[in-house]
């Protein structure tokens, strides 16, 4: 699947192994291990299909972004971009739930 970032620290985060973001650990492993199976998708109904990350649209005014769970407190926060091929994600950000 195609993604972009609206960060040049969640592209860091992606790229660069030695980078933290200032997240733990946990935080970081986890963030690279959804996004390999962000990328190993080839459409968004395929993120259904990994259960254990709960992807679902978010409600109110984020009713344009959805969540990917990394652990019980943080999701990562994604935008689906409607006509691009098989619908680009934007990576948005990680963030704390609690």
């Amino acid at each position: 699947m195609e993604f972009t970032f609206a960060s040049a620290d969640m592209e860091r985060l992606y790229t660069d192994l030695g980078f933290d973001g200032g997240f733990g650990r946990d935080i970081v492993r986890a963030y690279r291990k959804c996004m390999q199976q962000v990328r190993s998708a080839v459409n968004e109904k395929d993120l259904y299909a990994f259960r254990s990350r709960r992807f679902e649209r978010l409600k109110g005014k984020r009713g344009h972004q959805h969540s990917l769970r990394l652990n019980d407190q943080w999701r990562l926060i994604v935008e689906i971009r409607k006509g691009s091929p098989n619908n680009a994600l934007r990576i948005a950000g990680i963030e704390d739930y609690h």
